[in-house]
């Protein structure tokens, strides 16, 4: 019998392919987030997402509101959402601009519903593909880590982001490793982010005046897009920290309950 030069490749066994499938799903989730984060840089959407340009397509966006309230609103919503998840920056001056097209109370609402929703997909994202392979490379430490996170999730959540001092996507991901649930991110994430939304949305809404004084000053920055506008230096430090004191507030159960624990 002549030598084949090619030989039949064994396939590969039942286990080995829902093995691939299992991970590849299991990936696929954060990999497409990452990618169209890679693509919304590449693209420079972020940069759309600037308080400069928000000033120099104010007029327009306040038009398309006025004649189209819903379409509106849900545009902003999927924007929002998309930013968030894609952990683009740009979520404060979306906030300034919910407060502003929509009015306080409603933008301040329809941004805590969309940036919760943004955030819970990263969190989802990352959770599937991550917190497995980081614990059984961690070990031990990660799981006595997760074990504590758990036990006060609630509160954490609330204080990771009721105080300013840690960014918004960081506290987004954090979570996904040390195994929170679902329902527990969901409900501190909302109620987390309710007093600097609102705070934020307020600031929005007075934000005609802002940019009057500015073009007062410097006649067509508006149009030009040069309006010199810090939205961080819209929030008075008598804000941060209020919010701040609402983070200690926050995580006092678990320092009581670190105090009331009896020592082993």
């Amino acid at each position: 019998m002549p030598h084949r030069e090619c030989q039949t490749q064994p396939r590969p066994k039942a286990g080995a392919r829902r093995g691939i499938g299992s991970l590849a799903k299991r990936w696929a989730p954060l990999i497409v987030l990452v990618a169209l984060m890679a693509l919304g840089f590449a693209m420079g959407w972020h940069k759309y997402l600037s308080i400069s340009e928000f000033i120099r397509q104010r007029a327009q966006l306040q038009d398309f509101v006025s004649g189209n309230l819903a379409a509106a609103l849900a545009a902003y919503m999927l924007i929002y959402v998309a930013v968030t998840a894609l952990s683009l920056p740009g979520a404060v001056i979306m906030t300034l601009a919910g407060g502003f097209l929509f009015g306080a109370a409603t933008g301040a609402a329809v941004t805590v519903v969309a940036a919760t929703i943004g955030a819970t997909l990263i969190f989802c994202a990352a959770r599937t593909a991550l917190a497995g392979t980081l614990r059984r490379k961690a070990g031990p430490m990660l799981d006595k880590l997760s074990a504590g996170f758990r036990e006060n999730a609630l509160s954490y959540l609330l204080f990771l982001r009721l105080v300013p001092a840690f960014p918004f996507w960081l506290v987004n991901i954090a979570p996904a490793l040390f195994d929170v649930r679902l329902g527990t991110y969901v409900i501190g994430t909302f109620f987390g982010i309710i007093p600097g939304t609102i705070a934020f949305a307020f600031v929005g809404a007075g934000l005609d005046s802002v940019i009057e004084a500015q073009e007062a000053a410097n006649p067509g920055c508006g149009k030009a897009g040069t309006c010199a506008i810090d939205p961080m230096a819209l929030v008075t430090p008598e804000l941060l920290i209020g919010f701040a004191a609402l983070g200690v507030v926050a995580i006092l159960p678990v320092i009581i309950k670190k105090f009331k624990r009896p020592a082993a």
